[in-house]
């Protein structure tokens, strides 16, 4: 259930974008998975970055490995249904069990509380475990404010950023790229 059916082949890799075939070598193979690594992708509006992290999902798909994808705002509904029936272990043991668990779109709105302290135990749980890739458009420079309440940012960004691989889009919209075609 990965949002788009993309794969590595669709990427396309140009010093413009600031993506280079080296960095898509290094990713393709899963190794990261299996290092538990995490994979950190910013970028402008419509620069591709949910498009590639689909890509690296559905590669991950195919190795045989695992994958969760949820978009951050789904997420904070997903987590609040989840405290308010009862199940709220049950997910968290969900995302437990993969190996790449992708979050998209993360800082577009401010988390609730509710979701920064689940987001904490989600990245606690997986932590030198599992990998988590997040997409956003906010420069990381600015996750820690986007995240809120200092304590948890410090402790979410800590376990997020650690020697993960980071990769910041650059360019216009691929998708005014695509309207000017037609």
């Amino acid at each position: 259930k990965i949002r788009f059916n993309s794969t590595l082949e669709d990427i396309k890799c140009s010093a413009s974008r600031n993506l280079f075939p080296e960095q898509m070598q290094t990713l393709s193979d899963c190794n990261y998975i299996k290092r538990t690594e995490n994979v950190l992708i910013t970028g402008p509006t419509g620069s591709g970055k949910s498009f590639l992290a689909c890509a690296l999902g559905n590669q991950a798909c195919m190795m045989g490995h695992k994958v969760y994808y949820a978009n951050m705002n789904r997420l904070s509904e997903k987590i609040m249904l989840a405290r308010m029936d009862g199940t709220f272990v049950k997910l968290l043991n969900q995302f437990g069990k993969v190996a790449l668990l992708i979050l998209d779109d993360f800082g577009l709105q401010p988390l609730d509380q509710n979701t920064r302290l689940a987001l904490l135990q989600i990245l606690e749980d997986r932590y030198a475990e599992k990998s988590t890739m997040l997409v956003s458009q906010l420069p990381i420079a600015k996750w820690h404010e986007a995240i809120g309440e200092p304590t948890l940012a410090d402790a979410i960004m800590d376990r997020i950023t650690s020697g993960a691989h980071r990769i910041e889009l650059k360019g216009e919209s691929l998708r005014k790229k695509s309207t000017k075609k037609q």
